[in-house]
């Protein structure tokens, strides 16, 4: 008589928002995912609370009374390890605040649900199920800035190539390494991270911080050009087509690709399709198999593909999919991408 397999315990998510419908909201939204969830008004009651409810994911508000959300993950960060999604309306010009909160300790951030249409409501939901999903695959967080070699690699001259990159969960971190390390010269370089719809102008802002680089929120229209990051705006996908002088930019809305908008296999399709074999493909850390068709498109169209490797990644599915996909040339550590992808040895 065979005895059946115990069944996985449901994953336990801590709601800390000082609004009493969105606690009620995103409680109700997990435990639908087959999830265990509670909520505290703010991070004070949550401590009393993990003491005797340890979770295994925070859902994070930014802006509540008493103790705010910046606080507690530097808290969080000293007493636990505890993956946290940050869930906040803070966005716009105040977006630098909800970088700051990736630089303390959130692995990834999402809108709160939209209450528009039924279609956006489900759809920010879905989103924030997978981020809380994602979070807890997470390994341990690596600092923000990975070691790079302290001289940029350089491009070679005359150098025509477009190089792509995909990121979700841990992307922030590991594209502040790959930016950081490139030259001024650098080949043009479009970039998905999936990120919620008015955030992305400050991770730009936050990225082009001291790179060599200059770094944008993708227009539609913008020129790629030697020397430019163009980051997808959030909430809109990203793609190239053919301009009087060359490759630009193009954003639309559209349907999710993959569960994601910007989605990295819209990106890679459409660089396959415009830029084939002088395109480089980059797949970084993150959850899913979004990017694994584009960059299969990449490699069929002659591009060179690159995936990080699964022991420098925070999560390691999005590589994972590919890699196995057979969509991948070179798999690479994060410490060594830059040099990588610019086409170079990286020293040792």
């Amino acid at each position: 008589m065979s005895v059946a397999a115990p069944a996985p315990a449901a994953l336990r998510v801590l709601v800390v928002d000082d609004s009493a419908v969105v606690r009620q909201l995103l409680v109700g939204a997990l435990r639908e995912a087959g999830m265990t969830a509670q909520a505290a008004a703010d991070p004070i009651l949550a401590l009393q609370k993990m003491r005797t409810w340890p979770p295994d994911v925070i859902v994070l508000d930014l802006e509540m009374p008493r103790m705010d959300g910046l606080t507690f993950l530097r808290l969080l960060r000293n007493q636990h390890s505890l993956p946290v999604v940050v869930c906040s309306g803070v966005a716009g010009s105040r977006g630098a605040l909800a970088m700051r909160a990736l630089e303390e300790g959130a692995l990834e951030i999402v809108a709160r649900p939209r209450f528009g249409s039924r279609a956006d409501f489900e759809e920010s939901l879905t989103l924030l199920r997978d981020a809380v999903h994602a979070a807890a695959q997470a390994r341990p967080r690596r600092p923000v800035r990975p070691a790079v070699s302290a001289a940029p690699a350089r491009a070679a001259a005359g150098d025509r190539r477009v190089i792509a990159i995909g990121a979700s969960t841990g992307g922030t971190e590991a594209l502040h390494a790959l930016i950081g390390a490139l030259p001024a010269d650098a080949p043009p370089v479009v970039v998905v991270q999936h990120m919620p719809e008015g955030f992305t102008a400050a991770f730009a802002a936050r990225l082009g911080d001291g790179a060599r680089v200059r770094v944008k929120e993708a227009e539609s229209g913008d020129a790629l050009v030697p020397g430019t990051v163009l980051i997808a705006p959030g909430g809109r996908h990203l793609a190239v087509r053919r301009g009087a002088r060359g490759p630009i930019a193009e954003v639309a809305r559209g349907p999710l690709v993959a569960r994601h908008r910007p989605s990295v296999n819209v990106l890679f399709s459409s660089v396959a399709g415009l830029i084939g074999r002088d395109a480089t493909g980059v797949l970084l850390t993150g959850m899913g198999d979004d990017g694994r068709d584009g960059m299969l498109a990449l490699r069929a169209a002659g591009g060179r593909t690159l995936a990080q490797d699964e022991a420098t990644c925070v999560v390691f599915g999005m590589p994972r999919a590919a890699i196995e996909a057979g969509a991948v040339d070179e798999i690479v550590p994060l410490e060594r991408m830059a040099a990588a992808m610019l086409g170079t040895r990286a020293r040792t």
